[in-house]
């Protein structure tokens, strides 16, 4: 049976678990969803209550019905390489790939349902409270009023973006900033706000879960920063976990229906977690290479397993 691997053609990440699965000799085929139509093609036919079909990329062809295991890593818009852009285009071919894949027995990490779902940051943080983890107080605004009182009853602020990138050209990544409970907050009503209780940082916390797998990692923070990844300070050290973090992620995971998660947190000066987000399609190139934390290999074991 074959993995289906979806993601950019310029995935450095995504080459490590690739490598790891044909050393394993586990047959595979990686496309971009935003080669259909043209470089991508698909056909299915539904017959005897189920579709039976395939799909091509280049010299590939799987058959749906051999899938394993689907990697959505870092895939492109379907549609968004076609000569008549559009739209249109886009709504067909997304409609047409996923409702495809998600008619398969394969197994998903992640389901483009529970991923879309995990992208919220108030439902994060919703879901991280519920599963026990320590939460920053937290106000999305677009009422300056309330923002005032927020800041009045929190002092020490930090500002953030509520959806992630900036959906520029190439998208921007916002920083955290931190801001002063006397700022003028005027401009919250242009547009929604997410104000945050500032948590002073003994250290960066990236906690990579793959299945029932947890690989934490540590980070000395730098007294002045506030976004680690704007800085280059210190490295990155494997750290155990905590056993009521590791049942905090264990609960997270399975309520949000997640395979994968990149949680990140912040050690406070008492040692204790705090938690920021949990990215359903978070980088971890970066914590293997510093940590030699076994991350690609767990991944390629998953997506290995027959359904």
């Amino acid at each position: 049976m074959t993995v289906l691997v979806l993601t950019c053609e310029e995935d450095l990440t995504a080459d490590i678990v690739v490598s790891t699965l044909q050393d394993l000799g586990v047959p595979l085929v990686r496309l971009d969803p935003a080669d259909l139509p043209g470089r991508v093609s698909l056909s299915a036919e539904y017959t005897g209550g189920d579709f039976h079909g395939y799909l091509k990329s280049g010299e590939r062809m799987v058959s749906l019905s051999s899938l394993r295991s689907v990697w959505v890593r870092r895939p492109g818009t379907p549609g968004a390489r076609t000569a008549e852009q559009s739209a249109w285009i886009t709504a067909e071919a997304e409609q047409a790939l996923y409702g495809m894949l998600t008619s398969t027995q394969a197994r998903w990490m992640n389901h483009p349902v529970a991923s879309a779902q995990a992208r919220y940051k108030p439902w994060q943080l919703h879901l991280a409270h519920r599963s026990g983890f320590l939460v920053p107080a937290t106000l999305l605004t677009t009422f300056p009023s309330m923002a005032r009182q927020f800041a009045a009853a929190h002092q020490d602020l930090v500002v953030k973006s509520v959806s992630g990138k900036h959906p520029g050209d190439p998208p921007m990544v916002l920083p955290t900033t931190r801001i002063s409970p006397d700022t003028d907050f005027s401009g919250v009503a242009g547009g929604p706000t997410l104000l945050q209780q500032h948590i002073p940082k003994e250290a960066d916390i990236r906690l990579t879960c793959v299945g029932d797998h947890l690989f934490a990692a540590r980070k000395k923070a730098d007294p002045e920063e506030v976004d680690s990844r704007f800085t280059h300070h210190g490295t990155w050290e494997p750290v155990e976990v905590p056993d009521a973090v590791q049942r905090g992620v264990n609960s997270y995971m399975t309520a949000a229906q997640l395979a994968y998660g990149a949680f990140d947190f912040a050690e406070d000066p008492d040692g204790a977690w705090w938690f920021l987000e949990c990215n359903q399609g978070g980088q971890f190139g970066f914590i293997q290479l510093e940590t030699d934390q076994p991350i690609a290999q767990a991944i390629a074991t998953w997506l290995a397993v027959e359904p």
